[in-house]
């Protein structure tokens, strides 16, 4: 069995910090056997040196080795993907292909992010890992397949469980070993050392010089908190090593190239911002039953004023009703106090004496009015004439009459103020 500092050295993973001593041990002594593995830690701690060290010191290191990134395969084609699919199993299927499972068959399959996996793949999964079975897309042929599946995640798969989004059952199957991963900001001693590796990297790709950090800058980078982890060190190496042209680097240079920021980039993934979808949709329905329930109270007042005959009286009372239903509605239905009280057949106050209601059986909210015929001069004497006729043959009732011009009663009751009807 090798060493840990012989493994390291093999895959050119840096660093002496306890905790990643103890990850490589356990990659090693579980290397030779089949169990499962899960590796879990933050986004960019490099997650993905644990399976390549599994694979390589088991016996199944002169078989396939396949990285699959379960979150970058769309939700609609991964069963395909994982377990192959028959010709004309779905549009597009014009021939049998086969699937990661089967192509790895005595191998290693790595499943990076597969707390991103769908549910009725993961079913699919958990027969694979219980008894080695699977089924193509759209085949009722049982395979065989004799795989080992590492797999990793950033995801806190408990909580995943807790929301019903990952298979308990699967969790278990998966975890028989896990192997943590710390983060960077807890390996200060490694800090310096992977920022050294990777600009010496950098001088030797771009050919130029090493950059060198003076002791602010050092102390600097040691006391960052390294949100992207390795993948975030490596990314400020590297521009360094491009923009920089003086190799010295000094704390306030090598602050330009910190974020500033108190926001974290993905990592374990928290269950601390919910979706408030559901908070808007409660909302939403609270507002449309008030504005129900004004509409009905208009209605109601509506009804007062034909029995009552004291118009003014009552839309005194109730102007402050009207203008809540004026100032909640949208802008495109009313334009003003008035036009509510237009549409609900609601007089000025100045008006002294109430409308004469006409048919109320068919229709309680509409009033007849007198038509004034009225010379106008403008340019749309046949459609008055149209709207005069319609009010005529309806007796005064504007719904009946918009219905038969076949426009809105919003619609008419603009043009019978634009011409003074």
């Amino acid at each position: 069995m090798e060493g840990v500092q012989t493994v390291k050295q093999r895959f050119g993973i840096i660093g002496d910090d306890a905790k990643l001593n103890r990850a490589i041990e356990k990659a090693i002594q579980v290397a030779p056997t089949d169990i499962s593995v899960l590796v879990t830690g933050e986004s960019g701690v490099g997650k993905e040196s644990i399976p390549r060290i599994i694979h390589s010191l088991s016996h199944r290191k002169h078989k396939k080795y396949i990285a699959v990134n379960c979150g970058a395969i769309p939700e609609g084609t991964i069963d395909s993907e994982l377990f192959g699919h028959e010709k004309g199993a779905f549009t597009g299927a014009t021939q049998t292909r086969s699937g990661y499972f089967e192509e790895a068959d005595g191998g290693t399959i790595f499943l990076d992010e597969v707390g991103e996996l769908p549910l009725p793949t993961q079913v699919r999964l958990l027969r694979v890992l219980e008894n080695g079975e699977f089924l193509k897309v759209g085949s009722s042929n049982t395979q065989k397949t004799d795989v080992r599946i590492v797999a990793a995640t950033n995801v806190r798969l408990f909580e995943a469980i807790q929301d019903g989004k990952f298979r308990e059952d699967l969790y278990y199957r998966l975890s028989t070993v896990d192997i943590g991963l710390p983060p960077l900001r807890d390996r200060k001693g490694d800090i310096h050392l992977l920022f050294r590796k990777f600009a010496s990297d950098f001088a030797m790709k771009y050919k130029m010089p090493t950059v060198r950090l003076d002791d602010e800058a050092i102390q600097l980078l040691l006391n960052y908190r390294w949100s992207g982890n390795i993948r975030q060190l490596r990314n400020v190496a590297e521009q360094i090593s491009v923009l920089e042209q003086n190799r010295a680097i000094t704390g306030p240079k090598l602050r330009n190239y910190l974020p500033d920021t108190g926001s974290r980039l993905p990592a374990i993934i928290d269950k601390e911002k919910k979706s408030d979808f559901s908070n808007e949709r409660e909302i939403l329905y609270k507002v449309l039953f008030d504005m129900k329930s004004d509409l009905n109270d208009l209605k109601k007042l509506t009804l007062e004023l034909m029995k009552s005959g004291n118009t003014a009286d009552v839309r005194e009372e109730n102007e402050s009703l009207i203008k809540k239903i004026y100032d909640d509605d949208n802008e495109d239905t009313y334009e003003s106090v008035e036009d509510v009280m237009d549409v609900l057949q609601i007089p000025e106050k100045s008006t002294p004496t109430p409308p004469t209601a006409v048919e109320i059986k068919d229709d309680p909210y509409h009033f007849a009015e007198e038509i004034e015929e009225e010379e106008t001069l403008s340019l749309h004497d046949k459609e008055l004439e149209l709207i005069k006729k319609s009010l005529e043959r309806h007796k005064g009732k504007r719904k009946a009459a918009a219905e038969e011009l076949g426009i809105s009663e919003r619609t008419l009751y603009r043009k019978i103020k634009q011409f003074d009807l």
